[in-house]
């Protein structure tokens, strides 16, 4: 049996490198796209090489990249070009396979098992004709699934293909840090350290057994991963994931400095994720709320609710408990994000609750089908609640998106 060939394409320096043949000007220069400082986006969202080299890295305060690199030249991001950068990259490698799959705006993973080309030809034609065309590099990992093909392309940047085999990968991988292996974080790192394991090849010579006993699920997955045995699939280039998560998250032009003031924010954040949780017929089975303190620290709270919901009112109010049973407010709070968790489709059958008001929930789905009426009719915003009328903290155009799909799958 022919065995797989998966090719995994990143982009490299990609925000960074698409100003630069945008802005030709900005070649051979330490350049980085930040957010507006103004704002309180004032961060590094990429660099390029020469900026990277001088210690600038991703996340990083706009003033202190100054300070590390004084020539850097500071560009907003503009979205727009990024997602036709993109789209350019999916045509070219749509020549190849039909079966591509996106992980973020500048990474695919791509299938080529089928195709009557070897391989490491595909990945150089890729890595010339988006060289030639488009005017950037991607680093490509080929290897016989995702998982390695994605750490392949990580090994060596920038504009590099690196192969790793059944026959190569204990050689080339298992010396590896374990925190290089796709979706062991930085708490399961530690977890793992404090085990004693700190290379791949430590991971995958642990018994299955116990490190799932010691990790769940995710331990399981690792020691799977390690071991060279990820069969997940590539989505084909047409299929849509069904949505895990929709949230909505910003940063204030202020910092917040008491539950009410984030309260305002939770209340008008949810107006958004109500109505769009109807408008695609999906229901929320959990909240996660999501606060960074003035020191960039971050704290993540969630909870599972009785019974789904796709009402705005609901979901802002177990929001707001979750800060107060979990915040301390001991620093003010920077950039607050509310999320809808446990998605399901309308119509899935769902477990009866006892004493559950149904008479109240008829009410609730009049008033919000009204409400959507009326946004709908005059634009979202026409209506606001009571709370969040008046002074606020939160920017103008402030509203982001947030839709996470599955990433892996089998």
């Amino acid at each position: 049996m022919k065995d797989r060939a998966i090719l995994h394409s990143d982009a490299n320096c990609f925000y960074a490198s698409c100003e630069m043949v945008l802005q030709p000007h900005l070649q051979n220069k330490a350049v980085a796209v930040c957010g507006n400082t103004e704002e309180r986006h004032g961060i590094v969202l990429a660099k390029s090489e020469l900026a990277k080299k001088a210690g600038i890295t991703t996340g990083m305060p706009n003033w202190e990249a100054l300070q590390k690199c004084p020539d850097l030249v500071i560009v907003p991001p503009r979205f727009d070009y990024y997602v036709r950068f993109s789209k350019l990259l999916h045509g070219i490698y749509e020549r190849y396979t039909d079966c591509i799959e996106p992980y973020g705006m500048d990474e695919c993973w791509l299938d080529v098992t089928d195709s009557i080309k070897a391989p490491m030809e595909i990945a150089e034609e890729i890595r010339q004709a988006v060289k030639d065309e488009l005017g950037l590099t991607v680093s490509i990992g080929v290897s016989f699934n995702k998982v390695f093909a994605k750490l392949g392309s990580d090994l060596k940047k920038p504009d590099a293909i690196t192969e790793i085999t059944r026959e190569s990968f204990k050689e080339k991988i298992w010396p590896l840090p374990c925190s290089e292996l796709l979706y062991c974080g930085r708490q399961t790192t530690k977890a793992l350290e404090r085990m004693a394991v700190h290379t791949i090849g430590d991971l995958a010579a642990l018994p299955l057994d116990y490190i799932t006993n010691k990790l769940g699920k995710n331990g399981n997955m690792l020691w799977h991963f390690a071991n060279g045995l990820d069969d997940s699939r590539v989505a084909h280039m047409d299929y849509c994931a069904p949505a895990k998560s929709l949230g909505h998250g910003i940063t204030c032009v202020e910092n917040l400095e008491s539950p009410d003031e984030v309260n305002k924010v939770i209340v008008s954040l949810c107006q958004d994720i109500g109505y769009k949780l109807r408008s695609m017929n999906l229901f929320a089975g959990g909240v996660c709320l999501t606060v960074k303190d003035k020191n960039l620290f971050c704290s993540s709270y969630q909870k599972r609710l009785d019974a789904p919901v796709q009402d705005e009112l609901t979901i802002s109010k177990v929001a707001y408990e979750l800060l107060v049973e979990g915040y301390d407010f001991k620093q003010s709070i920077r950039a607050v994000t509310v999320t809808a968790i446990h998605l399901s489709q309308g119509g899935t059958p769902i477990q009866s609750i006892l004493l559950h008001d149904y008479e109240r929930d008829e009410r609730r789905k009049k008033l919000n089908s009204a409400l959507d009426e009326i946004n709908d009719e005059f634009g979202k915003g026409a209506i606001k609640p009571a709370v969040i009328l008046g002074e606020s903290k939160m920017p103008k155009n402030s509203h982001k998106e947030i839709v996470l799909p599955g990433m892996m799958h089998k």
